[in-house]
């Protein structure tokens, strides 16, 4: 099973899954946040209810506690997508096992199982889950279907895209359509991580994808381009055509803002 998380497009992107001593810190951080509000919310109860009777108290604390263990986590998680304050110190965050961000029942349900496998067995069951699960996921993560992944450091910065010299003038003079943004992410990813691949499977990776983006320009490169130079090639100059595009457009927003701002429209302002 791989590591990292597959796109909607059939991309894999690189978030590694946070180590277990990471997970640790993490979960030690919101518990010692959680029994501060454990032992605040204690002592406000004793001062306020001092004149209900034991059933009623009984209640009001399986109440109290039921909502700072579960309600607490659940509305943090699906507040922040995944970042509890532990998490977000030691630079974690939970995710779905698709990649996306968690919603309110996988939150829910990692908060409620996580009250067995934390509290009332002092985390010895999310501790051997974690161990033998290869994402170090607990039960909760389990059944919600989540598990988490580092953020910080996990994203890579790729070299920047440099026009081949030879493929200039075709590129500048090519007809270009379109390019499908998932295509165009695995073009790039693949470009900045080829140095570190088999040498067999960069080729071969190389030929699929420059087959892939063919369809999308004409005339082709010229005969024997190598599919590396034809990749860099043909994304520097998308790059170079969307920044003409958008500064373009972004003259034509301004100058007809200027026109709209006169009153009335089309007719010089008076000067004072």
């Amino acid at each position: 099973m791989s590591d990292e998380i597959l796109t909607g497009e059939g991309v894999l992107l690189d978030a590694r899954p946070a180590s277990f001593a990471t997970r640790t810190l993490a979960a030690l951080l919101d518990i010692v946040v959680l029994s501060a509000v454990v032992i605040a919310a204690s002592t406000l109860f004793g001062v306020l209810a001092s004149g209900l009777d034991e059933a009623a108290a009984g209640a009001v604390v399986v109440g109290v506690l039921a909502a700072i263990m579960v309600g607490i986590p659940t509305l943090v998680e699906t507040l922040t997508r995944g970042r509890s304050l532990g998490k977000l110190a030691l630079g974690i965050r939970i995710v779905r096992d698709d990649g996306g961000p968690v919603r309110f029942r996988q939150a829910f349900v990692r908060a409620l199982v996580g009250v067995g496998e934390l509290y009332l067995t002092a985390g010895g069951v999310a501790l051997i889950t974690s161990i033998v699960n290869q994402k170090g996921k607990r039960v909760g993560d389990i059944l919600a279907g989540t598990y988490a992944v580092r953020v910080r450091g996990a994203q890579r910065s790729y070299p920047p895209l440099v026009m081949p010299f030879e493929l200039a003038g075709w590129a500048r003079s090519a007809d270009m359509r379109r390019l499908p943004d998932g295509l165009a992410l695995a073009a790039r990813q693949f470009l900045g991580r080829a140095p570190s691949l088999h040498a067999a499977s960069r080729h071969q990776m190389g030929i699929e994808l420059a087959a892939e983006l063919q369809k999308y320009v004409a005339p082709g490169p010229p005969i024997g381009t190598h599919p590396e130079r034809f990749l860099a090639a043909l994304l520097a100059e998308r790059r170079e055509r969307e920044f003409t595009a958008s500064f373009r457009a972004s003259q034509a927003a301004r100058a007809e803002a200027s026109l709209l701002h006169r009153l009335p429209h089309g007719v010089p302002d008076p000067v004072d």
